[in-house]
């Protein structure tokens, strides 16, 4: 985790953007990050792109930024 920069947060994983591994990789250091269940993140935008946007069900946006301060939610 490379933490947030400019609002964004900057991940990276070393799973191959084949068959979506990558994705799948970030989904779960997400959840892992934010101690939720994998099945409570989901790839929204960007499965093809170095930018993603992920949406976390069931966890409130002060937990997300109180891990990552600085980060647009």
């Amino acid at each position: 985790m490379d933490g947030v920069v400019d609002g964004t947060l900057r991940a990276r994983v070393t799973a191959p953007a084949i068959e979506g591994a990558a994705n799948q990789a970030l989904l779960r250091l997400i959840a892992d990050e934010l101690g939720v269940p994998k099945r409570d993140v989901r790839l929204v935008a960007g499965a093809s792109s170095r930018t993603k946007l992920l949406v976390v069900d069931g966890i409130p946006a002060d937990r997300v930024l109180e891990r990552w301060p600085g980060l647009k939610v």
